[in-house]
């Protein structure tokens, strides 16, 4: 097998689980990176946390490269991104000058070490390596992980905010390290652990930073006056020239984790969460402008693009998703329709976090104009993923717990548009959360497109809405070794 016939997809699953794995181009890729290190027999496991397949264009994969520092055991891990095809950038956003830069900068602040370099490409075996903290479109992560500009950086925030800096050294942690998309660093204390961390969001532009900074507190105050108790996450400070926006972490539960507990209640939070919701619907567009609009359409085409692959690697279950994708239109377009409102974009149980004060609301990246049932829809395929993937039951009771708590008996239309939502984000979380390098990724997939299918199927709108049937049969019994994986909820304990 070549990396052609991997990125093509004729060699299947097991060419792209090869590839990422155990085959001659991962294999290529450990003997690069021990090129990268000043001493390659330092380099241990490369756990792969997560895969992406473009067919015909790229494959991407996020590693944790584990480096052993010296004789005693020791080792650091940095994160690592990889792509196998063209290169996406191919010179348009940087030149081999702004790569010596960065690596520069990075020797001058001691982030360099264990490495030598921090990126290589290899054009005869189409893939491309970048080491944390190299990122071309970011210049300023580089100095983002530099400990002595990280306590500056927090002092500053907190001297604007008359918060005295808590601590004088910091330890500094990725939580996601995604070149040309986005970061998320968290910096821990090292003198102050009764401070709590601080978590840095970066941005392409300082523009982009303080649009984040305003809209976030924005929805803050309003929250505060018609949340109904809960709150939403108000980041400490944006900093222009970093194109960062600094929040203070979020001391709780994820919504997802408490679900995993079902033996607790979880009617008053889920009745929260539909009371906050609710509310952030009624935020003012003009309150937390300028946002982007996005339809039913928008939704629907950036599905079909996430499954792409998915139509490659299992063209009957691709064909599935596109008919349940038409079929989901088509529906949609029959059903009343009411003006774009204030939508979060991303809301599922990751995203409400259960405090000792209340529920808190987070990240507000997504946010745009649009059908607030989608927001809805979301909630309750969330719902319904994190009840199957623990095997749980009373999956109708929590719905409609969070259902009574958004519009108890009213906005009927609305949850219709919403029920039609949470078929299509099923088909998103499905081709989203299963990693493609688990070794039942098809039988996962399978069985929960299935199950998009049979919430499409089981939608009672009332005469005259009747849905046409697929010939595809739901699932029966218990998902299929379903599980937990890194990413999500993890990630914050403040942001995703």
């Amino acid at each position: 097998m070549n990396i052609a016939d991997a990125l093509s997809g004729n060699a299947g699953l097991e060419g792209i689980q090869r590839v990422l794995l155990s085959g001659a181009p991962h294999n290529a890729l450990r003997h690069e990176l021990g090129a990268l290190l000043a001493a390659p027999h330092r380099l241990g496991p490369c756990q792969l946390r997560r895969a992406r397949f473009k067919p015909g264009r790229r494959l991407m994969a996020y590693y944790d490269a584990h480096v052993r520092i010296d004789g005693d055991g020791r080792e650091s891990i940095r994160p690592v991104f990889v792509t196998w095809g063209p290169h996406r950038d191919s010179g348009k956003y940087h030149t081999q000058a702004d790569l010596d830069a960065i690596e520069g900068e990075a020797v001058r602040r001691g982030l360099l070490a264990p490495f030598r370099k921090l990126a290589t490409d290899t054009p005869e075996s189409q893939m491309h390596v970048r080491v944390s903290p190299l990122d071309e479109r970011f210049p300023q992560l580089v100095r983002a992980c530099d400990p002595q500009y990280v306590r500056d950086l927090v002092a500053a925030a907190h001297a604007a905010i008359n918060i005295g800096a808590p601590a004088s050294k910091y330890s500094i942690t990725f939580i996601r390290y995604h070149p040309g998309q986005r970061h998320v660093l968290r910096y821990d204390p090292q003198d102050a652990p009764e401070f709590r961390p601080i978590f840095a969001k970066l941005y392409h532009t300082s523009e982009d930073s303080e649009r984040i900074l305003h809209r976030a507190k924005q929805i803050g105050e309003w929250l505060a006056e018609y949340g109904e108790g809960a709150r939403s996450i108000r980041p400490l400070a944006s900093v222009a020239e970093d194109a960062v926006v600094l929040y203070a972490r979020v001391v709780g539960t994820p919504l997802s984790n408490c679900l995993r507990r079902i033996g607790q209640s979880l009617a008053s939070p889920l009745k929260g969460t539909g009371a906050a919701l609710y509310a952030l619907h009624q935020l003012p567009q003009a309150f937390a402008v300028p946002l982007e609009s996005q339809d039913f359409v928008a939704e629907l085409e950036e599905i079909a693009r996430a499954s792409e692959h998915v139509s490659t690697l299992l063209p009957s279950v691709g064909a599935t998703i596109k008919a349940l994708l038409e079929r989901a239109r088509e529906l949609y377009e029959r059903l009343p329709v009411e003006p774009p409102a204030f939508a979060h974009g991303d809301f599922k149980a990751d995203h409400v976090w259960v405090t000792p004060d209340g529920l808190t609301l987070i990240d507000f990246d997504s946010c745009h104009l649009g059908d607030p049932a989608l927001d809805v829809g979301k909630f309750l395929a969330d719902l319904r993923f994190w009840y199957a993937i623990y095997g749980h039951k009373g999956l109708k009771q929590a719905q409609e717990c969070f259902l009574v708590g958004y519009a108890p008996g009213t906005l009927t239309e609305r949850v219709m548009r919403a029920r039609v939502y949470e078929s299509v984000e099923l088909v998103k979380l499905a081709v989203r959360r299963v990693h493609l390098f688990e070794d039942d990724w098809a039988t996962r997939t399978k069985w929960l497109i299935g199950l998009a299918e049979a919430v499409l199927n089981d939608l009672q709108l009332g005469p005259g809405f009747a849905v046409k049937q697929s010939p595809l049969p739901g699932p029966r019994g218990a998902l299929p070794k379903l599980r937990v994986t890194g990413g999500g909820h993890g990630l914050l304990e403040g942001l995703n």
